[in-house]
């Protein structure tokens, strides 16, 4: 069968052999039978639209109903959205039914009809009315699917479905148990506090995953933000940062109301004043006015029967008291709204437990929820492990009905350690040529391999003398210029100017007196401008980058004032290699030989990212961006970026964003590629296929915009990092001093896909935690490569990352591409980063035109180091 059959992508060329082999332990779980049935596939559409838990709990009352009559006695497993699986099939083709909501606890079924739990409060409100409709969607062979994984047949829509079928099954259980995020459940045994009104909880991730020649569940622990439960005083209090209710009285400062809306806007809560059953209530906002100077009109009958009723006017606060006899404790505190029209003061609301954060957190959450996840490979393992007893496959209902099995043990797979390359500093360097041990390296004795000259540059300290005193400025700017110096740079003036300027005020017009105040010092034109900063804000250091990347053209080097006090040498070795690079200067390079792809033939290297606005912001739009290499040495990079429309992952201007890059390097070393290596992204499964047939024409294309009959060798590799696949290894000894696999450590057996090109690569020495491997994706390969080959060149290049002495995680190319993207996020004119810009106006490719361009000259050195 021809490849061209079998796949579109890359048919896996063979296997690797390269290195030393050794056997490691992975988070997969071998499926060890699979069911050898026909699966029915339904889709079941609740009307009116509800969500998925809701969904859940009428098809559970359903299921109890009907289980033993239409269904056969089936256990059929559901998805929560729409589609059912069952290993049984139903007795009918399509049936309507009608869910009727009675109490809160109990279910009361007759024919036709299903009563859910609900609201009882009020007898007035009609009692909602689901309608339920089954209708046969398929009939699911999974004889295609054993021939798939077999590599006999190509991946097909039976297949998928007989995949989806399986992830839904493992799924089910936990689904209505549990609270449900995508793959993964979790539960709230396993929490703890992040710092104001939210807490990490821990789950547990399980993705059913083809396999070579057999199907395996990824099952990985994860973790996310909920919001806190319990009374909404105290979470508005944990808002706020304040210590007790108490504290919401006070008048100076006052209380921001309007930061603790958009906080609380959108959660459930309960009431407390309500003695029988408790309704779910949703917040739409917060009144303007305090509970006792919040009124509105109440319908007063009359009590002999006579009149017509009348309204009288009340406020919350009387109202309570007569109403409930609640006297509110506090009510010059705001109220909530609910509904509506509904009012509810603060103190008799409870937030119900199980609530996503959906928005960024800031820097402190993000720290308590990194040290709350980041497990060394022992401990992950070992939860690993906890998660398989809980989710118990073998006394899963659901799994036995439909006859499969699956391994309680982590799946023992072959890898191999690839040899680290031999990098090169300059001559002088005491060892200039040299093999890093363990993933790193330093600098001490070693001159970079080209240092940059540093003519004109001046300093502005964003802060006060008595912050920080000229002295301590001027003592830590002399080390720095020493550290340029010692490091192999070309310094000509070691005492620049320098200048503090107000954090709080025009930093455009600050920023471009320190730059004329550069360049009057030496009269010739700025390189570099170095900033001090007080804090790690992102306004400040975003319109930093602004004004010296678009309107200035300049470098900019940013340093926080901390280090400023007792200069380190090995921080400030640290900055040069920044400032290198940023002034056209190369940092190290692989030894000759060490790469022949790059050398043998004129080659480009391509690196290209999509950075989309973070979750439920309308008004930015996604930024793309290429990077490519413009020397033989892969070691130093042009950039280039285009702004285009809000989630949209394929680069919209990758044609012309690839002709930039191959005109610079004809530019710079004066021929054409006559092979390009791109290593894309930030790119899903389920995109491949949009990528491949999209920006590989678009590239080619561009090849024969610049010249009819240029037609360059391409290799198209994507790049993944968001997935859950991690390696332990068997023996101590073939680990790190933390647990993890040594870098190097590749795998393209067992757990990658049955026939197409594809391999993990866990090239760095993790800091913290468990080291996250890289899943690279060859869909194209003009280049033809053999897997050592591809996989030893990855390996090298990740020893070449400009601005730190260690290898890293993911290749430099794609590594500097989502530098660029997120760079150029801060290219917006106008506050883009405070928290008070709106996010629901329309956005999209209209915002474009805030964005400014990185002046031309910067475009051609590594300026977003």
């Amino acid at each position: 069968m021809s490849q061209l059959q079998l796949t579109d992508f890359v048919k896996r060329p063979g296997q690797g052999k390269s290195g030393r082999e050794i056997q490691v332990r992975t988070n997969f779980f071998e499926i060890t039978q699979l069911p050898n049935i026909t699966i029915h596939h339904y889709d079941l559409t609740v009307t009116p639209d509800v969500p998925p838990p809701v969904n859940r709990r009428i098809f559970e009352a359903l299921m109890n109903h009907y289980r033993d009559t239409d269904l056969e006695g089936a256990q059929p497993v559901f998805d929560g959205r729409k589609s059912l699986f069952s290993p049984k099939k139903f007795s009918f083709d399509s049936r309507v039914l009608d869910c009727r909501n009675d109490d809160n606890t109990n279910f009361h079924v007759s024919y036709n009809k299903v009563i859910l739990p609900g609201d009882v409060n009020n007898k007035r409100s009609p009692i909602p009315v689901f309608k339920v409709k089954i209708k046969k969607a398929a009939v699911i062979n999974l004889e295609e699917l054993h021939r798939f994984l077999q590599g006999k047949c190509a991946m097909t829509n039976n297949c998928l479905t007989a995949i989806m079928s399986l992830d839904v099954l493992i799924r089910h259980k936990p689904a209505m148990a549990h609270v449900t995020i995508g793959r993964a459940f979790y539960t709230s045994a396993a929490r703890q506090a992040l710092s104001g009104p939210l807490e990490a909880w821990r789950g547990y991730y399980q993705s059913v995953r083809p396999a070579c020649d057999k199907m395996m569940i990824n099952i990985d622990t994860t973790a996310t933000a909920f919001f806190q439960s319990g009374p909404l005083i105290e979470i508005v209090v944990k808002i706020l940062g304040l210590r007790t209710p108490e504290d919401l009285r006070r008048t100076v400062p006052p209380v921001n109301w309007l930061r603790v809306e958009k906080a609380i806007k959108g959660l459930c809560i309960q009431v407390s004043h309500r003695q029988r059953a408790k309704k779910t209530l949703k917040i739409f906002g917060m009144t303007k006015t305090a509970a006792r100077d919040t009124l509105f009109k109440l319908n007063v009958d009359p009590k002999d029967g006579s009149a017509p009723s009348q309204q009288r006017e009340i406020d919350i606060v009387n109202y309570f008291k007569e109403t409930y006899n609640i006297t509110l404790s506090y009510p010059s505190l705001p109220c909530v709204t609910v509904g509506k029209t509904a009012i509810l003061p603060l103190e008799v609301c409870t937030v119900i437990e199980g609530q996503r954060y959906m928005k960024k957190l800031d820097e402190r959450q993000t720290a308590d929820m990194i040290k709350f996840t980041s497990q060394p490979p022992a401990a992950r393992a070992n939860n690993i492990k906890d998660g398989v007893k809980l989710l118990n496959y073998e006394d899963n209902e659901f799994i036995k009905d439909f006859g499969m099995k699956i391994s309680n043990e982590m799946a023992t797979i072959r890898a191999r350690i690839l040899q680290a390359p031999t990098i090169s500093y300059h001559g002088s360097s005491r060892e200039a040529n040299f093999v890093p041990r363990n993933g790193s390296w330093n600098l001490r004795d070693k001159k970079v391999a080209m240092g940059a000259v540093l003519g004109s540059w001046g300093v502005i300290v964003f802060g006060s003398e008595r912050e920080a005193p000229e002295s301590q400025i001027r003592n830590f700017i002399r080390e720095l210029g020493i550290s340029f110096v010692e490091t192999g740079m070309n310094v000509a003036n070691k005492s620049p100017p320098f200048m503090y300027a107000n954090p709080q005020g025009n930093i455009e017009s600050s920023l471009k007196n320190a730059w004329i105040q550069a360049g009057n010092a030496v009269k010739s034109q700025p390189q570099l401008l170095v900033c001090i900063l007080f804090n790690t804000g992102t306004p400040l250091y975003a319109e930093i980058k602004r004004v010296t990347d678009t309107i200035l053209g300049v470098s900019s080097q940013c340093i926080q004032v901390k280090h400023t006090r007792e200069p380190k040498k090995q921080y400030c070795a640290n900055v040069c290699l920044k400032v290198n690079v940023k002034l056209g200067g190369m940092n190290s390079y692989l030894a000759q030989g060490m790469i022949p792809f790059c050398t043998t033939k004129p080659s480009i290297l391509i690196g290209g990212d999509v950075s989309h606005p973070q979750p439920g912001d309308t008004t930015r739009p996604s930024i793309a961006a290429l990077v490519g290499s413009m020397d033989s040495k892969a070691s130093r990079y042009a950039a280039t970026i285009r702004v285009q429309t809000a989630r949209t992952e394929t680069i919209a201007d990758l044609g012309d964003m690839m002709i930039d890059l191959l005109r610079t390097f004809y530019q710079t070393c004066g021929e054409k590629p006559t092979r390009i290596l791109f290593y894309r992204d930030g790119v899903s499964e389920g995109q491949f296929a949009e990528v491949l047939k999209n920006e590989i024409a678009a590239i080619r294309a561009a090849c024969q915009r610049l010249d009819i009959n240029y037609k360059p060798d391409l290799t198209f590799v994507v790049v993944q990092k968001r997935h859950h696949t991690r390696f332990f290894p068997l023996k101590p000894s073939e680990g790190n001093q933390l647990g993890n696999c040594h870098p190097g450590t590749v795998i393209d057996t067992h757990i990658v896909h049955p026939f197409e090109f594809d391999f993990y690569l866990q090239s760095h020495a993790g800091l913290i935690g468990t080291s996250r491997p890289a899943h690279y994706y060859v869909l194209l390969d003009d280049n033809k490569f053999a897997p050592d080959e591809l996989q030893e060149l990855t390996y090298k290049l990740c020893h070449l990352y400009a601005r730190c002495t260690r290898s890293v995680s993911i290749v430099p190319a794609a590594y500097y591409a989502h530098l660029v993207a997120a760079r150029a996020r801060f290219h917006a004119r106008g506050d883009h980063f405070s928290d008070t810009v709106s996010s629901n106006s329309a956005g999209g490719a209209g915002e474009a035109s805030s964005y400014a361009s990185v002046k031309p000259d910067l475009m051609k050195v590594m300026w977003f180091m």
